[in-house]
Parts: structure tokens; sequence; C-alpha cells
């Protein structure tokens, strides 16, 4: 919790340094454009395969967990399972990741919000191919 403050009052601090105008209150379009790239980005760092050798200091393998997902838990020596939480709890880094979206939006509006735009297409095709493979399995009978 101490890392957290200090990384948003830091954010916080160097927005307020240079004079940035905070908006009087969040866009719809821009709040739920952040939840669901807050959402992806985060089982994209907490879950997915191609980023376990990022969680792995901090992790051990336990079993796959859906598709291109790992159930990883965190290692038990002290240091390492602090880090090992947050790195596999795709809600404790989604506290991290909208942080770090709200103030990319502050410092970088057209940058961030673009990024969030792939991170939300990115979702909504996992949805569809999910949908997809549904629909295959429900149609096929598993075959």
């Amino acid at each position: 919790m101490a890392g957290f403050a200090a990384y948003t009052t830091a954010w916080a601090t160097a927005v307020r340094l240079r004079g940035r105008p905070l908006p009087d209150r969040p866009e719809p379009w821009d709040v739920v454009l952040t939840s669901v790239a807050t959402f992806r980005l985060s089982r994209l760092l907490t879950k997915a395969s191609v980023t376990s050798p990022l969680r792995a200091p901090f992790t051990r393998y336990v079993a796959p967990q859906g598709p291109a997902e790992l159930h990883e838990e965190a290692q038990s020596e002290d240091g390492r399972h602090t880090v090992g939480e947050l790195v596999t709890c795709p809600f404790c880094m989604g506290v991290w990741v909208a942080s770090t979206l709200t103030a990319g939006q502050l410092f970088w509006p057209r940058a961030t919000r673009t990024a969030m735009g792939a991170l939300t297409a990115l979702a909504g095709a996992d949805t569809l191919q999910l949908a997809y493979s549904a629909l295959v399995e429900k149609t096929t009978g598993g075959e």
C-alpha cells in the first residue's frame, strides 16, 4: 500500500507541477475505455502465458487456466511473495493499471487513448474468439 501511495503521489505531484488542468469530471466514454483497457491489460500482465516469463521470478506454475492463461501462485519467499501476489492477481494489478492509465490520460491523452483503444479492441476480439469457440463447440458437439 505504501508503494502504491508513493506512486500515485508522485504522478499527481508531477501533474500539478506541470500545470496540467484536471477535468471537472471524467467523460463517460473515457471511463468505459479505461475500464475495458484496465481489464484487458491487467489480465494480460497477470494471467497470459506470453507474459509468464515476466512473472516467473516471483511465481510458480500450477496449471493452465482457460484459453492462453495460466494459474500461477506467488513464491513463498518474503520479498518475492508480495510481488508474486500482485503479479498473479488481476484485481490487484487493476488498481495499478487504472492509476497508470489515468496518469497517462493527464500527461499524454492522445497516445494513452490510442493505447487504450487498442487494448479495448483486443478485449473485443478475445470476446469474439471465445464466443466463436463456444458456438463451434455447441454446433459440433465437441468433435
